[in-house]
């Protein structure tokens, strides 16, 4: 059972590790390349920005920007793989998917948004749901230590200050919610709920 959860604790390591290098690299090749990548940030309503949904969360505006988002990232990144690689991945594109369409749908018309602070709030409403839907007593104290560091990124879901995308953190709170119940466990058509492990 231990080398089972050792395994995967590092197959988590090396997934958000990499995760994190490939948005370094790409910060890089922006700031090499002067900005050229920004435009793959979104722009409400074109649609032709709907290619961009997905590209954005990969995206950032400087190495500022990026740094702001990494420790959070490889935290509640790691957290969340460690139910799986298959899953995380599930998780990760339903909150990126949800947070980017929110971005489209209201942010200000001519404003350009990029970066990973919408998975960032996404994992962290993932994990402090996934313990209550999965009935798994130790994400539930995982979700409550996850509140206790994290919980004050919630004012990050209130359009309190200029120039940060309130509704991709919105809206990529709401995806990991929604995450937690789309990848939780199938049951079948009458079957009772699973008990309390």
């Amino acid at each position: 059972m231990e080398n089972g959860s050792g395994a995967k604790a590092t197959a988590a390591g090396k997934l958000i590790v990499g995760w994190v290098a490939l948005l370094w690299v790409l910060e890089a090749v922006d700031q090499a390349s002067g900005n050229a990548l920004d435009t793959f940030g979104v722009q409400p309503r074109r649609v032709d920005e709907l290619l961009d949904v997905i590209p954005s969360a990969f995206m950032h505006f400087g190495f500022d920007h990026l740094m702001a988002n990494t420790l959070p990232l490889l935290i509640l990144g790691f957290l969340a793989a460690l139910r799986g690689i298959g899953r995380f991945i599930s998780v990760a594109l339903i909150i990126i998917v949800t947070s980017g369409m929110g971005v489209w749908l209201i942010a200000p018309a001519g404003s350009n948004t990029a970066g990973a602070s919408g998975l960032i709030f996404g994992l962290f409403g993932y994990l402090l749901i996934r313990g209550f839907v999965d009935r798994r007593i130790t994400d539930v104290a995982l979700g409550a230590v996850v509140a206790v560091f994290y919980g004050s990124i919630l004012w990050g879901v209130l359009p309190t200050e200029a120039g940060i995308s309130w509704q991709g953190h919105l809206f990529g709170l709401l995806g990991g919610i929604l995450a937690a119940f789309v990848t939780a466990a199938p049951r079948a058509l009458g079957e009772t709920k699973p008990t309390w492990h």
